[in-house]
């Protein structure tokens, strides 16, 4: 047809003010989602990944397990200042297990301020930076639910997943996060006692939360684990934890597999060297904490606010095709 026929033309106006307008929105919605460091809502200029934020050497340090991110030097970056919402998660009602801190603390505030209402589990030892996040989530206008205890109980993983549906209305994000990591050089270091802890707050509680969590569950539901690195490149000293977050890329990946079925997506998150309490209370030695982060090609540790976004977006409805998959954020080393 004649590029000057009224209808091409005509047509042709409408779809390039379609593009036009799709990538305004595209732009917006990235623009909303960025945050810069220092707290302001513009976006940022490209900065350089590899000091955005501490390197190492890190000062010696150590904390009685759990241990808590605001004892910590220099203290973790979960995005307190710098997140921005956009809406992504309007309406939905979020468990995330070790809300207190960490990773689960970054997306339990990227969640409330994407518009989710939010239950965290803690350990009762983690009372001080579980109040910081209750007011954080409060602060975004949205319901908070605290709930406190040890996973290692099944009875507790049954009764978190009930005060969670009647707290926030109902269920329809699960992350299962929570979990032990101890520094030890040998096998013949691990006791059975210690084994036990391990496999049953990163695997047994899992287990027991999610089966408890799949019925409340409606199509369009999501849960995301929290795997490892260390489920592809396994740490010498890590035997227990590592086996353990093997198990739950093996489990998310099946899980999704079974669950498709009633409409819910599985995925999982495994993270790299990462600043949280679990490095500083025996997930390394104190010399590993002084160097934590070195090893990988980023040349630090990940800040929790750093991935965040990724448990957003598994979680949302604009990731409607992925299931079963395990996404990295390692600072450039491991798989997948």
């Amino acid at each position: 047809m004649p590029s000057d026929d009224p209808k091409s033309t005509t047509r042709r106006k409408l779809m390039q003010g379609a593009t036009v307008g799709l990538a305004t929105a595209v732009a917006g919605r990235a623009v909303a989602q960025t945050g810069a460091p220092n707290g302001t809502a513009e976006a940022a200029p490209p900065q350089d990944s590899r000091n955005l934020y501490p390197r190492p050497p890190f000062p010696a340090q150590q904390q009685p397990w759990p241990g808590l991110a605001g004892r910590m030097n220099p203290r973790p970056d979960h995005g307190e200042s710098s997140y921005r919402g956009s809406g992504r998660l309007a309406g939905r009602r979020a468990l995330i297990t070790g809300g207190d801190s960490g990773i689960g603390r970054a997306a339990a505030i990227a969640y409330a301020r994407e518009g989710a209402d939010v239950a965290i589990v803690y350990l009762p030892q983690e009372e001080p930076d579980a109040r910081e996040i209750i007011q954080i989530i409060r602060a975004a206008g949205r319901k908070a639910v605290a709930l406190p205890g040890d996973i290692r109980s099944e009875a507790f993983c049954q009764s978190i997943v009930e005060q969670a549906v009647a707290g926030l209305g109902g269920l329809d994000i699960l992350v299962n996060n929570a979990g032990r990591q101890q520094s030890h050089d040998s096998i013949l270091d691990i006791s059975t006692e210690q084994f036990d802890w391990t496999l049953r707050t990163n695997l047994y509680a899992l287990f027991w939360i999610t089966k408890a969590a799949i019925p409340h569950m409606p199509p369009g539901a999501a849960i995301v684990n929290t795997a490892s690195v260390n489920a592809y490149d396994p740490s010498a000293n890590l035997l227990d934890y590592a086996m353990t977050k093997a198990a739950i890329a093996n489990f998310t990946k099946t899980l999704a597999k079974q669950l498709i079925e009633r409409g819910i997506r599985v995925n999982a998150v495994a993270p790299g060297p990462f600043w949280t309490a679990l490095q500083v209370t025996g997930g390394q030695t104190t010399e590993n904490v002084q160097k934590f982060g070195q090893q990988v090609p980023m040349g630090r540790p990940g800040q929790p606010a750093e991935i965040a976004h990724v448990y957003v977006d598994l979680a949302s409805s604009q990731a409607s095709y992925v299931t079963g998959q395990i996404y990295g954020a390692m600072g450039g080393t491991g798989q997948p």
